[in-house]
């Protein structure tokens, strides 16, 4: 059984998807402490003039070392109206804009309140653009695993019976690989390495939002992250 465990993060780059579509299980870290100013509640779409950051304003008054899963979003600003404004500005002219404007607009459209249900909304719809439907979602808060770091994602993978771990490159900084050796976890640093796509504007940007793959490309946005990738063997 191959795992990941990432954070939900906002409308997400192609590397993310390509771990959702490695994994058999995937766990949404969602009751880990909130990190400001990172990719939970914000990413980059691709402007005509260069790149633009499109924040969720979130609630933090108060409440510094709130979880993931905790984290409300501020309406008192109409923050959706201007990412699907944004949204439409840069990309309305794409091949594939209007393959999936009613989908996304009508996520937009919505209420929310608590920004993990809009990140792993958000997630899960495009999963289905994608066409990824094997994997299993989790998220970490409804599995009552306690531990520190590493120790914390062993016991995730123990709980659900991963017996293939996959992390990000990064992961190599800060995971400690002998508890996954101890506890007969194989480990598995995964690498992005991916072609560039056709985009509205040069030069290519590759770290966006997956988003501006799939205005570009549509249903061939596959062929742009896993194409000749196999699943990894665990």
């Amino acid at each position: 059984m191959i795992g990941v465990i990432l954070q939900p993060n906002y409308i997400p780059w192609r590397g993310y998807f390509d771990l959702i579509h490695l994994a058999d299980i995937f766990v949404f870290f969602d009751d880990v402490q909130y990190t400001d100013r990172d990719w939970r509640n914000r990413n980059i779409v691709r402007h005509e003039n260069g790149l633009r950051w499109i924040t969720v304003p979130v609630i933090k008054k108060g409440l510094r070392e709130q979880r993931i899963k905790d984290v409300r979003i501020d309406n008192s600003v109409s923050w959706n109206v201007k990412h699907w404004s944004m949204l439409k500005h840069c990309y309305s002219n794409s091949k594939f804009f209007d393959f999936y404007r009613s989908d996304l607009e009508e996520l937009y459209r919505r209420r929310w309140e608590n920004l993990s249900d809009l990140n792993i909304e958000f997630i899960t719809t495009i999963c289905r653009f994608l066409s990824i439907r094997h994997t299993r979602f989790v998220r970490s808060s409804a599995l009552d695993v306690e531990g520190r770091k590493t120790e914390r994602l062993v016991n995730i993978c123990k709980k659900l019976g991963i017996s293939t771990y996959i992390s990000g490159p990064a992961g190599s900084n800060y995971i400690e690989e002998n508890l996954f050796k101890q506890n007969g976890i194989h480990l598995v640093y995964h690498q992005y390495n991916y072609p560039p796509y056709h985009q509205l504007h040069e030069p290519f940007e590759s770290n966006v939002t997956i988003l501006d793959l799939l205005f570009n490309c549509g249903e061939s946005s596959h062929d742009f992250i896993w194409m000749e990738k196999g699943k990894v063997n665990g």
